[in-house]
């Protein structure tokens, strides 16, 4: 009964992932013919059949772009950028999303040894990097096995210094990938979607208005109160807005 519930269960996964597979290319093709709404449907489908990736956002949020939608648009380039931090394309498309943004908050910039983490581990995410650690972890037993049935002392040697290497490679990329999870969920983000928003001192609808936010800045969760946020921009302000008014990357 068990082999059977998972041969229906791996066959329903297959079968949904060959449907996501042609709704994608169907989103492709209505994008590149410029109907923009339709390819945004599609690729909203895909989405809701919780099927991600940094090349769905991206196309998502270019779709956006097109519609000069600025919300959604940054919200899908920082969703991509997530999956795929070293995107020059995500980078530089973020930009220019960025730039029909009202408010020019600018970026949070990481400082020690955060800023160079992140700066040199930035070819991959978290998820990325437990894939490297798997690759190297299975380089290892190949190289130790056959190092292990060898008879030959300079192959042996050779083999053993590989599989060393690839062990320490796979050690190192595990670690990453936790540091990278851990401060992923320490930095809570999310961007403002309605088009304009008081922000007050208190969580409060009766409070004192704080500052004002327009769609497309990103802030800094940085507590919650029944509905409400507090959020911390960069420049060191912060004030509470109910959380309707924005959604958390």
């Amino acid at each position: 009964m068990k082999k059977l519930i998972f041969l229906l269960a791996l066959c329903f996964s297959l079968s949904a992932t060959a449907q996501n597979s042609q709704v994608f290319e169907a989103a492709n093709k209505a994008y590149a013919a410029g109907n923009y709404e339709e390819a945004i449907t599609q690729y909203e489908q895909i989405l809701e059949n919780g099927q991600t990736s940094a090349a769905l956002h991206y196309n998502l949020a270019n779709s956006y772009y097109k519609l000069n939608r600025v919300a959604p648009s940054i919200f899908h380039y920082e969703k991509a950028l997530q999956l795929a931090p070293g995107d020059e394309d995500v980078h530089n498309n973020l930009g220019f999303a960025r730039n029909m943004a009202i408010d020019a908050i600018g970026e949070e910039e990481q400082a020690g040894f955060r800023g160079i983490f992140d700066t040199s581990t930035a070819a991959f995410s978290a998820s990325g990097w437990g894939l490297v650690a798997i690759f190297c972890m299975l380089v290892f037993v190949v190289f130790f096995l056959v190092y292990y049935f060898s008879n030959k002392t300079l192959v042996k040697r050779l083999l053993f210094i590989g599989a060393m290497f690839f062990l320490v490679m796979a050690i190192s990329s595990a670690v990453v990938a936790a540091t990278k999870q851990s401060f992923d969920k320490e930095s809570n983000y999310a961007i403002v979607f309605s088009e304009e928003v008081q922000i007050k001192n208190e969580p409060s609808p009766r409070a004192e208005d704080a500052f004002l936010l327009h769609e497309g800045a990103k802030v800094k969760i940085t507590e919650n109160f029944q509905d409400w946020v507090e959020i911390a921009l960069p420049n060191g302000s912060r004030g509470w807005l109910e959380e309707d008014n924005l959604k958390r990357l």
